[in-house]
């Protein structure tokens, strides 16, 4: 932009709602103008001179300004700076629009309080939170719509004034003191006394040539020309009070928060205007400070230099002169090296000082600036967290922040004439960039230039990455000693010739157009033998490499660089090293094809050691500067594919913006290399169990372990801590997460087209899946690693994906179970969903998943009712959805708090409708007669219990003759049972006579005679008779026992295969571990026939199967062919039930006897069934599996499964896994005496008691069947709950002390009554005769 444009000031965003076109141009102009100025100025990174000359061969030209990585760093410190004074003013003034909605803006406050009185944020507070709020992620979304422009200057200068400065005494060459004002006199050439040197660049942003016109001055003494450019005035900051206690005012209050609002532009032009006003004032001979309020007009526009910020301990800020940045001896260096008078320098100056080149034109004068005239998107921005790390010990570190150094650098370019003074009259555009760089300060930025706007064509290179073809220029021919080791008089050459492109592109920064293992290990070594790391927080902070190991890995000649071994490199070399590495990690990682291009090979990644190895390396060098990186690229995963970029809405564009986009195969390599970046970023452990011991102890939320959780040492428990909160790898994590979520929304929209393409794309973790997958020879393997390495690592990658998961997961819950399906938090989730699928493969355990942070904040009685009416939706999921986050004992919990809320619904409900009909009976005026008839009719309604009568002798009869045509929400209702009161018997059910009469139900339905069930006498496991002759009701009322037991929390003493409740979830029965618990010796033969080798003979021929399956039922064998499931329906319907070929039924009545065969007469054939090869012994073992869970109890499964599903709420059961479902119907048959007495509670009696050390002694000694009695004697049930001995009352209570008194029990509450007896062989004597007889109910 021309001298003449001034700059808005809040850095190019458009004001207000209107004029979008202009404000998007205005955007342009200002992104322009920055990195134009960013370009001049910046530090160009070359490669050193003392490099292998291997390196040359990925050398590469930058010519994008936003590919270096300076102009980069320095460009976010601007825009953050910006994004930080637009929401100080949001805070403050506010948009003045009488509809904002912007919570965090003053109008929308204002709007919302009224008439009521409202305090304006303070200048503290309101840095404070816009420090906070533009930290944020997407911090732009916080800034006001309609916010615009102040026309005041900014509140912060209001305590600046200025004052004279005092005229220092100066000590003249000859002795002499001289003193002076700073102002030269009227009519010298300038204040310094020498001629000013013109520095007048015409030449527009496109690179034309600009004549720089250099005056002969003479070198000027070093004090004088100090005098010289120190201003006649001072800046300091008015006294303020201010609270020593408040945390805000101690940090925000300080100088480094205020320089973001004084080095803004719009601060900038003020102090400008008022050292403009006030170098008037002192020319005229006037003293009077000005401050915000006192803005005389001067009386001459004579240049005015910039501050340099000092803080004194005892005194207010103050502004001095300007102090050129560098230590003492620095300032001698470059007063020695500029001199003519032969002096020399001492050998350490000459180490690390460049040559003196007094004739050297400007860096670059034709290189291109290429710019975009595209909408310039929206940045993600932070506080940058970059900070130049130097080298305090080094006294040379100043090298590295200054590229101003007069002189020639063995890599820097030539660089224009420096002037003695300094100027703020200039655009605006061109002080935004000031104070980004170290040590360069504004008087040091560019002058005024015009910007010439380029075409489209022209302008697109600036804004994205260029493909690898057109990232840069090879470069030319190598001179002796390198491009970047050219001499002085080599650059001066030069000077002359604006229109040469090889200088142009000599001058360009340089960098590695790719790395590989071998090139990470070299510039990794550099940096950690430099000393120049970035210091991190990190575990363990380096990493050091076995460069033997290294050339034995990849066979090539080791990398090192060109000089003598032991010399050590002077400190400017080190710190050429560390900008050219930076360099070259930030081209490379941000750049997600040259990424891509990096860690691949022939199109396959690199195998996961050697990327994990790769990053731990990069990430012990620069970890802020990597993850900010990868964080760029993963900017890409959000572009929609090509063949949605093509999809347009009625009125626009689906997506507006065309961006180069990956395939979902590319965007899932670019996923697996950020997320092994971060699984880099973990300390390393030794062991598997260190690794399991503390991802639990990150899953209970803990930094610290502790001995309920786990325990593990504190420094690597603080370790992990430093690692899973780095707010760049946060940051990283949660970008990655959010792009899994995208890139399935771009399948599922792909998936919804009318015309779908045959070859669809793989998911996005298909590749991380598939580099995981140690067993596949898909990923190339580059680094030879031991045996144990690749064990370790084996457990360490999806262990640390699930912490990375979790950890983006606690940082952002906000204590709601219903949590966002999009964005971060749902990309954890899928994450994790995705490896629970694959958590066989993987080698990990159910207990991994857990995340007991959620459980232990969640309401366990509420919250899973509430999960009940929660439709699952693509935006919003629950947590409960993914249920194998809990733990067991959580999930019971959940599942009988489901059962709970729809009893007490039930119960509510129908004591309700009593209450109605109760009001109604006796307001109403019918006839008695009708009101009883009412009252029958509607008894069954308002009836508060399901009430069973049973008879001891008649259990499953009177049971399933009430339990017959009942309506759901009867079942519903909490359960009474009476049992055996028609004989005398009298009992109260609070839950005991409950549980003794689904004992005695089981019983009888396990009874062989009864029809239903055939009990293996070896496992005692029940399953379904196949072609049973009994009628299915009977099975679905058996099934509607079953699941009335479970709804109302008792459990059953039966026993089930997990085959019944893997089908009763609705899960696949194929494998053999699915049978082993039901039929071992089945499993054991199955098994046999599968690792079966053939050297010791064929299959067929030594094992003799046919591909039949056969059952005996009823003393008849019954044998059919075997045949693959059915293609033409679906091979399971509901509850599990299978598809297939009908299984033959044994005849229930002699009418059925006579119409139909009997079942054997159907039998196949042995000498037509084929055999069972080495080729089908698979598919052989699950047809099996199929038929003997699935085809040939079809029917009876079937029924089975309907009575059990009608008290179960299908969610309900979608919670329990097959295991957790059966301790739920079956409880836990083994019982531990020792926790059983560890939960028991005493009434009456001291635990040291002689009676009840000897109950505990008799008791511990008796065996497995007796201990189950004694539990059923107190507890109506023998089995354990889930949950363990702590979810079981049991009571020991006195019962006087009479010894003829046997002991006696309430079941309904768990207690033992025990009287104290003389002896311990009376108490074993009565206590086995009570658990020998005990039976029937009655009141005590």
């Amino acid at each position: 932009m021309t001298g003449e444009t001034p700059r808005a000031a809040d850095g190019g965003h458009g004001n207000g709602h209107g004029s979008s076109g202009s404000g998007s141009n205005a955007n342009n102009i200002s992104e322009i103008d920055v990195l134009a100025g960013l370009w001049e100025q910046a530090p160009f990174a070359r490669l050193p001179p003392d490099a292998p000359n291997e390196l040359r061969d990925f050398l590469e030209y930058i010519d994008n300004p936003k590919r270096v990585y300076s102009v980069h760093k320095a460009s976010r410190r601007h825009n953050f700076q910006q994004l930080v004074q637009k929401f100080i003013v949001q805070l403050r003034e506010g948009c003045g629009s009488d509809h904002c909605s912007t919570s965090s803006c003053f109008t929308c406050r204002k709007r919302i309080v009224g008439r009521a009185p409202i305090r304006r944020y303070n200048t503290t507070s309101a840095r404070t939170l816009a420090t906070y709020l533009a930290t944020q992620d997407n911090a732009e979304n916080g800034l006001c719509p309609g916010l615009r422009t102040p026309k005041g200057p900014p509140a912060a200068l209001k305590i600046l004034a200025f004052v004279p400065s005092p005229k220092p005494p100066l000590a003249s060459p000859k002795g002499q003191v001289l003193s002076s004002h700073g102002n030269s006199p009227k009519g010298s050439p300038s204040r310094s006394g020498t001629p000013k040197a013109s520095s007048s660049r015409s030449g527009s942003i496109d690179g034309s040539p600009g004549k720089a016109r250099k005056l002969p001055s003479p070198a000027p003494d070093d004090h004088t020309q100090k005098a010289s450019q120190r201003p006649g005035f001072t800046i300091v900051e008015e006294p303020t009070s201010k609270d020593h206690r408040s945390f805000a005012a101690n940090v925000f209050a300080t100088v480094a928060f205020k320089m973001l609002e004084w080095l803004t532009p719009a601060s900038i032009e003020e102090l400008s205007r008022r050292a403009q006003s006030f170098q008037g004032l002192l020319d005229t001979g006037s003293t009077t400070a000005v401050d915000d309020g006192q803005t005389p007009t001067p009386k001459s526009n004579q240049d005015v230099s910039a501050a340099y910020v000092e803080v004194e301990a005892d005194g207010p800020l103050e502004y001095t002169g300007p102090i050129e940045g560098r230590q003492p001896e620095q300032e001698i260096e470059r007063k020695e090296g500029n001199g003519k008078d032969g002096t020399k320098k001492d050998q350490h100056q000459l180490a690390t000082s460049p040559a003196p080149r007094p004739g050297a034109k400007r860096r670059n004068s034709n290189t291109k600036v290429r710019t975009a005239s595209g909408t310039k998107p929206k940045h993600q921005l932070s506080i940058d967290p970059f900070t130049s790390e130097t080298l305090s010990e080094d006294p040379y570190s100043g090298l590295l922040k200054s590229p101003r150094a007069n002189g020639c650098h063995s890599d820097r370019t030539s660089r224009g004439p420096k002037t003695t003074s300094s100027t703020l009259s200039r655009p605006i555009s061109q002080l935004s960039s000031a104070g980004f760089f170290d040590d360069v300060r504004l008087e040091k930025m560019p002058p005024q230039r015009r910007t010439e706007l380029r075409t489209k064509s022209g302008l697109a290179q600036l804004d994205g990455a260029r493909s690898s073809e057109s990232n840069g220029l090879k470069e030319p021919a190598v001179e002796s000693g390198g491009s970047s080791s050219r001499s002085c008089s080599n650059a001066s050459a030069h000077v002359g010739d604006p229109d040469s492109d090889q200088e142009d592109e000599s001058q360009l920064p340089q960098t590695l157009s790719r790395l590989n293992p071998e090139l990470v290990d070299f510039i990794c070594d550099v940096i950690h033998q430099d000393h120049t790391a970035e210091k991190h927080l990190l575990e363990p902070p380096a990493i050091a490499t076995s460069m033997t190991k290294l050339d034995e890995r990849i066979g090539g000649r080791i990398l090192r660089r060109n000089s003598r071994h032991g010399v050590a490199r002077p400190g400017a070399l080190r710190l050429e090293w560390k900008l050219f590495v930076e360099q070259t990690l930030f081209y490379v990682l941000s750049d997600p094809r040259l990424a891509l291009r990096s860690f691949a090979k022939k199109g396959q990644l690199y195998d996961s050691q050697t990327l994990w190895y790769c990053m731990l390396r990069m990430t012990r060098v620069a970890p802020s500067l990597v993850f900010h990186s990868l964080w760029m690229a993963a900017a890409s995963l959000f572009s929609p594919p090509k063949s949605l970029q093509s999809l347009r809405s009625p009125t626009s564009k689906l997506f507006p913006r065309h961006e180069e986009s990956l395939s979902n195969a590319e965007a899932g390599r670019l996923v697996s290399i950020c997320l092994h970046a971060l699984i880099a970023a973990a300390p390393l452990l030794a062991t598997v169990p260190q690794l399991t011991d503390m991802s639990r102890i990150r899953a209970h939320g803990l930094s610290l372990g502790s001995p309920s959780v786990a325990t593990q040492p504190s420094h690597i428990c603080l370790a992990y801590e430093d690692c899973f909160t780095n707010d760049l790898a946060l940051r990283l994590a949660r970008r990655l997460f959010a792009a899994i979520v995208a890139r399935r929304y771009y399948d599922e929209i792909n998936e919804s087209r009318t015309i779908i393409d045959e070859d669809n794309e793989p998911d996005v973790l298909a590749p991380l899946f598939s580099q995981l997958d140690f067993l596949n020879l898909d990923p190339v393997y580059i680094l030879d690693f031991s045996f144990p390495d690749r064990a370790i690592h084996e457990a360490r990658v999806p262990i640390l994906l699930l912490d990375w998961a979790r950890a983006v997961m606690l940082t952002d819950w906000d204590g709601n179970p219903e949590v966002p399906g999009n964005g971060s938090f749902g990309g954890a989730l899928a994450l994790i969903e995705a490896l629970h699928k694959r958590r066989h493969e993987l080698l990990l355990a159910d207990g991994q998943f857990r995340a007991e942070y959620f459980a232990d904040r969640l309401d366990s009685v509420t919250m899973p009712a509430a999960w009940l009416s929660h439709d699952r939706t693509r935006e919003r999921l629950h947590l409960l959805d993914f249920s194998f986050m809990f733990s067991p004992s959580a999930l019971v919990s959940y599942f009988r708090a489901i059962n709970f809320s729809r009893m007490s619904r039930a119960y509510e409900d129908s004591a309700s409708l009593g209450e109605q009909m109760d009001e109604v009976s006796v307001r109403s005026t019918l006839d008695r007669r009708f009101k009883d008839v009412l009252t029958r009719r509607l008894k069954l309604a308002s009836t508060k219990y399901l009430i069973l009568e049973v008879r001891r002798k008649h259990i499953i009869q009177d049971a399933f003759d009430q339990l017959w045509r009942r309506e759901e929400r009867e079942l519903l209702r909490p359960l009474k049972v009476r049992l055996g009161e028609a004989s005398g018997e009298l009992g109260f059910d609070s839950g005991g006579v409950s549980q003794e009469f689904f004992r005695l139900a089981a019983a009888e339905l396990l009874n062989p005679d009864y029809g239903i069930f055939t009990v293996d006498s070896r496992t005692q496991m029940a399953w379904f008779v196949p072609g049973s002759m009994e009628p299915e009701w009977k099975l679905e009322l058996a099934g509607l026992l079953v699941s009335l037991a479970v709804y109302n929390g008792l459990t059953l003493p039966i026993t089930f295969p997990k085959a019944l409740y893997r089908k009763l979830l609705g899960e696949p029965v194929t494998e053999l571990h699915h049978i082993a618990d039901g039929w071992v010796d089945l499993a054991r033969g199955l098994t046999q026939l599968l690792e079966w080798d053939e050297k010791e003979g064929l299959v067929e021929d030594v094992i003799c199967r046919t591909y039949q399956f056969s059952v005996t039922v009823y003393g008849e064998q019954i044998t059919r062919n075997m045949l693959p499931p059915s293609t033409d329906s679906p091979k399971t319907s509901s509850y599990g039930a299978t598809k297939d070929e009908p299984w033959p039924q044994f005849p229930q009545t002699a009418a059925q006897a006579s119409a139909t065969p009997a079942p054997q007469t159907g039998n196949a054939s042995d000498d037509n069934a084929p055999l069972v090869t080495s080729a089908n012994r698979g598919a052989y073992v699950e047809d099996y599996i199929r038929y003997l869970t699935s085809v040939s109890v079809e029917p009876q499964y079937s029924a089975f499964a309907r009575g059990f599903h009608r008290c179960q709420h299908p969610k309900a059961l979608s919670l329990l896994t097959p295991p957790l479902l059966q301790s739920i119907v079956e409880g836990v048959q083994e019982i531990d005496i020792a926790e059983l007495k560890r939960y028991t509670r005493y009434v009456g009696w001291d635990v040291n008691h002689h009676t009840v050390r000897d109950f505990w002694s008799i008791v511990r000694k008796f065996d497995d069947e007796t201990k189950r009695r004694l539990l059923e004697f107190v507890t109506a049930s023998d089995r354990v709950p889930v949950g363990g001995m702590e979810k079981i009352l049991f009571v020991l209570q006195k019962n006087g002390d009479d010894d003829t008194r046997l002991p006696t029990s309430y079941t309904c509450y768990g207690i033992l009554l025990l009287p104290e007896y003389s002896d311990k062989e009376t108490l074993k004597e009565r206590l086995s005769y009570s658990l020998g007889n005990g039976y029937g109910f009655g009141f005590a």
